[in-house]
């Protein structure tokens, strides 16, 4: 990307923000799966709930320019097929062009802000069915973290399903992201045995009236085999911790495609900031784990 691309966003936004609209409702679109079935999308909700660290930067997603133009470089790859953001970054990259022929995955409850005493109240802070649909966004994506001991997951929980039901009367394809967690020493850690991540998948995959369009997207973890008997909802992995060696990773996430219900990959940092600074060799490496080789 150059500085003419980012000024022609700048402008856009400050003289001609209905330039957001129409680029949005103009770009190709696609339908959601083609060819294998697969899935290869990139993530960047993180900097919504004020999350911005990759491994030891504590601001690594912090430079806006960089992380669109990381981003854009990324989806220039014929095979990674599509985006999941807040409507913020969507905006940005439709403006770019980047959009185009993509799957784009709105995110939705971003409100339990990283280190915040309200973190585990997800709140629906940022896209929503009926925007999702106006604007011919092709998914939508839900967080839903459940701690056993506060009571305020069950205004999470009950806020979800209305959600899941309202996605399915759309017909709307709608992404349920669960965690068992808990607070541990003053942070939110999310419990990634099998025997959890089992547990989380029953309550996600029952939340609303219909699971017609409900897609899981799950984390990889020891004994994924189990995880994937505990539902016949299509399945999506998520990236994984960053800090992890990149050998494992690739690893983990090798081993998990070849399950059954296992449809891609939904990675972001991961990805986007790789150790050896190379995203495309990253995001290429990914797309031969979902996708297969060239």
């Amino acid at each position: 990307m150059t500085e003419d691309d980012f000024d022609a966003v700048r402008r856009a936004r400050a003289s001609d923000p209905g330039a957001i609209r129409r680029a949005l409702l103009e770009r190709k679109r696609r339908p959601l799966l083609v060819g294998d079935n697969r899935l290869f999308i990139l993530a960047a909700d993180h900097p919504a709930r004020g999350s911005l660290g990759v491994r030891e930067d504590d601001m690594a997603m912090a430079d806006r320019y960089d992380l669109l133009a990381r981003l854009a470089e990324a989806l220039r790859n014929p095979r990674v097929d599509g985006f999941l953001g807040t409507a913020d970054l969507v905006e940005d990259l439709a403006l770019m062009g980047a959009l185009e022929d993509k799957v784009v995955v709105g995110s939705m409850n971003r409100g339990g802000l990283k280190a915040a005493v309200f973190e585990m109240d997800d709140r629906f802070t940022a896209y929503d069915i009926d925007t999702i649909q106006s604007l011919g966004l092709d998914f939508a994506k839900l967080l839903v973290r459940i701690n056993l001991d506060d009571a305020g997951s069950v205004h999470t929980l009950h806020t979800a399903a209305e959600i899941v039901t309202r996605a399915a009367e759309a017909k709307l394809p709608i992404m349920i992201e669960p965690f068992m967690s808990e607070w541990v020493e003053g942070a939110i850690k999310n419990d990634l045995t099998a025997e959890a991540v089992i547990k989380s998948v029953a309550i996600a995959s029952a939340l609303g009236a219909s699971s017609a369009y409900s897609w899981l997207k799950l984390p990889v973890v020891p004994d994924m085999e189990r995880v994937m008997k505990a539902t016949t909802l299509p399945t999506l992995l998520l990236g994984g911790d960053p800090a992890m060696a990149s050998h494992e990773i690739y690893e983990s996430w090798e081993k998990a495609l070849c399950l059954p219900g296992v449809h891609g990959l939904v990675v972001g940092r991961t990805l986007l900031y790789p150790p050896d600074g190379d995203v495309m060799g990253a995001v290429e490496r990914a797309a031969q784990l979902v996708h297969g080789a060239r």
